[in-house]
């Protein structure tokens, strides 16, 4: 995509009249009617069509500021910085209690980047809340833990959902292994508490 502040000639802050006067000399200076050649001809139609894009983009304020936004979005290159960006987007809509916009950027974190145990946790974390979904909580837990062996935190949720699916013995193993890893921690001693393990 090309930068339509460059392609009218005008600065980021440049106002409406400024965008329609250098608008309307572009547009006069390269439209179609004035070359006489066929190719010439068919590159300034392309050329005065991306023009006036540019033109109805920055001119209407709502699409300029989308524009502005989009423009200054950094260009995320690889797979790590796309997980990580749509895991720390995911972050503020899962407090938000916009769950299923969450999700998507979670199962988008885990697809690129499938060796980051945080993103599995958050993701099964996320996935424990819906009941319909606690088979691919209690996955991406485990595979949270796999990743991240000493992580007390993962195998207390996997407990809490295994817990939920009446799967005690499993809850009960996952408990004792985020008991080694914290055994002063008060929300894995509730846990092993209600599970009978204390």
């Amino acid at each position: 995509m090309s930068d339509y502040y460059e392609l009218l000639g005008v600065p980021t802050q440049a106002t409406a009249g400024e965008i329609r006067q250098a608008y309307a000399r572009l547009a006069r200076d390269r439209h179609p009617d004035r070359f006489p050649d066929a190719e010439a001809k068919r590159r300034a139609e392309a050329d005065l069509q991306e023009l006036t894009t540019a033109f109805n983009t920055l001119l209407n304020p709502r699409s300029r500021q989308e524009y502005d936004a989009a423009r200054n979005r950094p260009v995320l290159r690889t797979p790590e910085d796309i997980a990580r960006d749509a895991f720390e987007r995911a972050q503020p809509l899962v407090e938000a209690g916009s769950l299923d916009e969450a999700l998507v950027l979670l199962r988008t974190a885990v697809h690129h980047a499938p060796d980051e145990a945080a993103y599995h946790a958050a993701l099964g974390r996320l996935l424990a809340r819906a009941p319909q979904a606690a088979r691919e909580a209690v996955q991406a837990l485990e595979r949270a833990t796999q990743l991240a062996p000493t992580n007390a935190a993962a195998f207390a949720d996997l407990a809490a959902v295994l817990a939920r699916q009446g799967l005690r013995l499993r809850a009960q193993k996952a408990i004792e292994a985020a008991q080694r890893l914290a055994p002063r921690d008060s929300r894995i001693a509730r846990l092993a508490a209600e599970l009978g393990r204390s």
